[in-house]
């Protein structure tokens, strides 16, 4: 078809003043900003509408056409068993592997030790001169390079014809762990060394990574992670010329890896945000830029054990990101991940889901298809803004290796964590299947039976501020813990009896609403049909065996019976809670008995916390 698309034309042009007269006429008198406009947790606004950016040009990034490498995780502590499991993945659609060490910042409890002997055997029959390795360093493992390029040699592979990314990251593992075994000098010192040994093999790098998982795990910001990678880079970048390796080298040494999490549109834009960042700091050295690698996995602290396979749509979600971002190489955390070691189903899973989206979807054939798009380009731009001044702050500070001891970036990141904690405690950041949506009767999940690996800690010679590791789903799994620990040793769960007060139409939205909201907690609700009067609804109460009750309706019928169904309700012996806002009835509900009000937007874990410790709950 050659004639071009004119359904647009047909209508007339419509300008942002007329599109805003009509919203504000559906808005009633509601603030636009409060309705419309949300914010990231760098304060960065996001509008609901934005025009298309114009003069936008493409972000220089992987090559254009070019598949981004499919990576699969090598972390079986066995490396019998990660070798069985590295085949199977390259037989079936995996372009690469990434070698997980224990206690390196993505090891999750589990990883392989760094021996030649454990290398050589997890990579038995791998075609090193045709798979692309990358690596996940820790502290306890620090010979692990040197290792890895023993077991090549030791296989007569050419060294120059190997696609080993060597991610040695001091300054990343200084602040995930809190401690450092030797001053930063002494470790560049050293770390320059493996990577000049590395290099007289015949290695071509890069040796050394910036990797932002820390901050993200941790539950930092999108610009805080992309500050924390630019400043970690410029450090090591800084560390290899100091070493004597010409400049435009020397960046061609060091790589990033970023976490790429379900929020696709910030995930895009952070992408795009850090081949801008980088393309400015060649700039600021007196060099031409030139695309760096940029690898991806899919973001630890998303990850939920219960309804697990929710985590595939999250997933799939950050793959999408990552890989339209422009990274050049992809990793997914199995669905099961946060559960154990994950079995062979979860690792299928977690390869094809990239298989479908590269071999089905081919969404690597468009070079940044985000270009142009008013949204994402504003975003991007906004992230590298808010970014840079944070670096620079860092610089200000003597670089990287001084602004973590001085805990620079690890305040920062606590304090976006505490927002963070908050909004999930008062589901204004929802976690479907944790905090939303909870299936009490959910099948359990295969795992692997292997036990996490106990990893030595290190001398510190050093210590700061640490970026702990965390999941946002973590409280509510813990109350569901708790209601699964009751249901074991007493044969039922907490419960919670729905008052359900009027009519069907009356009590059936909020109903639901308190079904979800205790459920969340392991508190089973105990749903009915309604009553015809008071005296059924006290039988019906007795007979649910709950303690807690919890008055469900509309405001108007609130108004004329929730008082009096409260105290009935209380004289029974219950613990009466309400589903809503009580407005004007605040003083009478609590005088009727009513010890607590569930509405969208309270302080959901403060409220199941004090249901169980007042039920009893172990």
């Amino acid at each position: 078809m050659t004639e071009p698309l004119v359904l647009a034309a047909e209508f007339p042009p419509t300008t942002e003043a007329e599109w805003r007269k009509l919203v504000d006429a559906a808005l009633k008198g509601a603030s636009f900003d409060k309705k419309l406009v949300s914010q990231t947790y760098d304060g960065l606004r996001i509008e609901p509408l934005y025009p298309p950016a114009t003069g936008a040009k493409p972000v220089a990034g992987r090559t254009p056409g070019a598949a981004w490498a499919l990576m699969q995780r090598v972390d079986h502590p066995d490396p019998a068993e990660a070798n069985k499991q590295a085949l199977i993945d390259l037989e079936n659609g995996a372009t690469g592997l990434s070698l997980v060490f224990a206690g390196s910042i993505g090891a999750n409890g589990y990883g392989l030790v760094g021996s030649e002997q454990t290398i050589a055997r997890a990579l038995d029959n791998v075609w090193l001169d045709a798979v692309a390795i990358e690596t996940d360093f820790s502290a306890q493992e620090k010979e692990a390079g040197l290792n890895l390029a023993k077991a090549v040699k030791a296989r007569g592979i050419d060294a120059a014809k190997t696609q080993i990314r060597f991610a040695h990251d001091p300054l990343g593992l200084m602040a995930r762990n809190g401690t450092a075994p030797r001053p930063w000098a002494e470790t560049a010192k050293l770390l320059a060394g493996f990577s000049a040994d590395l290099a007289g093999q015949g290695f071509a790098g890069p040796f050394a990574v910036a990797d932002g998982r820390a901050v993200h795990a941790a539950g930092g910001s999108e610009a805080q992670e992309l500050a924390f990678v630019l400043g970690n880079a410029v450090t090591y970048w800084r560390m290899f010329a100091d070493a004597g390796v010409p400049l435009d080298q020397a960046r061609r040494l060091v790589f990033f890896r970023l976490a790429a999490d379900a929020d696709e549109f910030m995930t895009i834009a952070k992408f795009r945000a850090l081949r801008k960042l980088w393309a400015r700091v060649e700039e600021a050295s007196g060099l031409t830029p030139k695309p760096t690698f940029v690898s991806a996995e899919t973001a630890w602290r998303m990850m939920t054990q219960r309804d697990p396979y929710v985590n595939m749509l999250r997933t799939t979600i950050a793959v999408t990101a990552a890989g339209l971002g422009g990274a050049d190489a992809v990793s997914v955390l199995p669905f099961t991940a946060a559960r154990g070691l994950p079995d062979a189903f979860a690792r299928r899973a977690a390869r094809n889901q990239q298989l479908i989206l590269l071999e089905e979807s081919n969404l690597y054939r468009v070079a940044d298809p985000a270009a142009g798009a008013g949204g994402i380009e504003t975003l991007t731009t906004q992230l590298a803004q808010t970014a840079w001044a944070l670096f620079q702050d860092i610089e200000k500070t003597g670089g990287a290796a001084a602004a973590i001891e001085q805990g620079l970036i690890q305040k920062k990141v606590a304090e976006t964590r505490k927002a963070r904690e908050v909004n999930v405690a008062r589901r204004k950041d929802p976690l479907t299947g944790a905090s939303e949506f909870p299936h009490l009767g959910e099948s359990d999940v295969k795992v692997l039976g292997v036990p996490r690996v106990k990893v030595a800690p290190l001398a510190a010679a050093i210590t700061v501020d640490a970026l702990p590791l965390m999941r946002l789903a973590e409280p509510f799994e813990a109350l569901r813990d708790k209601s699964d620990d009751l249901a074991r040793k007493a044969g039922s769960r907490p419960k919670v009896f729905l008052a359900n007060l009027g009519r069907l139409p009356d009590f059936t939205a909020r109903a639901m609403f308190a079904k979800s909201f205790y459920e969340a907690g392991g508190i089973e609700a105990v749903s009915n049909d309604g009553f015809k009067d008071q005296a059924e609804l006290l039988a019906a109460y007795k007979a649910s065996g709950a303690r807690l009750a919890c008055l469900c309706s509309s405001d108007k019928v609130y108004a004329t019976e929730a008082a009096g169904a409260a105290k009935a309700l209380t004289d029974a012996g219950a613990i009466v809670h309400l589903a809503g806002r009580p407005g004007d009835l605040e003083a009478a509900l609590k005088e009727a008995g009513v010890s607590s009000f569930a509405y969208a937007g309270c302080d959901v874990l403060a409220t199941l916390r004090a249901a169980h410790d007042r039920l009893g709950a172990p």
